[in-house]
């Protein structure tokens, strides 16, 4: 009797005696890697100082807002007495001057590129550079540097404003004496935003009381950025470090000249048969009432 054949066997033939076609699952290493036609984006910080209800003004050349003057002390006058005359003193913030500096940026890339790439190359660029300016233009705004002149100053190298010197952690009695200045200066409460270092407010947020209980209680309805007093936090590590700041975003001006703006050279680089993207803005800031703007500093590790 002969022997009965595995049905395991190297015999390159079905059972039907038909002979197999090599395909992708047999013979995997001779296919090309599957591409998705998706990038993968690294993880960015979410803009946040446009975004925190600042008040913009479009403009394509110097903004002048004026400012009226402060309140005058009046009088009860009497009966045919002389009214005391009061003069008062008007000001002015100028914003955008002629000398302000653009945020500007360009890619080339070479035309063969563009035609044999997976992905929309010019999109994906395009994308990464809009991110890269809004990025630019937040630590700008959210740091202490820029002179007004030629660099715009950010929120915490904004003169006159009102300070608290923390000199230790930052708790919620320090907030509280920042919103007593404001509401001192007459500062609408409603809308505050309190621009602060993650790891402060995670500080704050981790205090308890006697019993081991968490002082500010979480509300899984708005996640983790739960208000402190009444004011709503700008979580971001953009904030200088030791630093933290009360703002009232309605009285804080923002010109803007462009938002970034892009632009696809096709002929610019015609003879190197490549094309380019360019992304420019133009932005100005500050403070519409300084004494808006409570900052903190000195605000160290508990």
């Amino acid at each position: 009797m002969r022997p009965r054949r595995s049905s395991f066997t190297d015999d390159p033939t079905d059972q039907k005696g038909q002979t197999m076609a090599v395909d992708t699952t047999t013979a995997t290493e001779l296919t090309a890697e599957q591409v998705q036609h998706t990038l993968v984006q690294p993880l960015e910080a979410a803009s946040t100082f446009l975004s925190s209800g600042v008040r913009i003004f479009d403009t394509a050349s110097q903004l002048r807002l004026p400012k009226g003057p402060k309140a005058q002390d009046v009088s009860f006058v009497g009966e045919n007495e002389q009214i005391p005359e009061i003069d008062p003193d008007f000001g002015e913030l100028t914003l955008l001057p002629s000398t302000m500096k653009s945020i500007k940026t360009l890619t080339r890339y070479s035309n063969e590129l563009a035609r044999q790439s997976v992905i929309a190359l010019d999109a994906a660029l395009k994308d990464r550079l809009v991110s890269d300016v809004a990025a630019k233009i937040d630590a700008q705004f959210l740091g202490a540097g820029g002179d007004g002149t030629t660099t715009p100053r950010g929120l915490f190298g904004f003169p006159d404003t009102q300070q608290v010197n923390v000199g230790g952690p930052l708790t919620l009695d320090t907030v509280l004496q920042g919103l007593a200045l404001l509401v001192k200066a007459n500062v609408p409460t409603s809308g505050l935003k309190l621009f602060i270092q993650p790891d402060d407010y995670l500080a704050i947020r981790g205090t308890k009381d006697t019993t081991g209980r968490f002082i500010i209680a979480p509300e899984n309805s708005q996640g983790l950025g739960v208000n402190l007093l009444g004011i709503t936090p700008v979580l971001t590590a953009r904030v200088p470090a030791g630093s933290a700041a009360i703002v009232a975003p309605s009285q804080v001006a923002v010109a803007r000249d462009l938002a970034p703006t892009v632009k696809i050279l096709t002929k610019t680089y015609g003879d190197y048969d490549q094309q380019a993207i360019r992304v420019v803005c133009r932005y100005d800031a500050a403070p519409l009432n300084p004494e808006a703007i409570v900052k903190f500093t000195g605000i160290t590790a508990g």
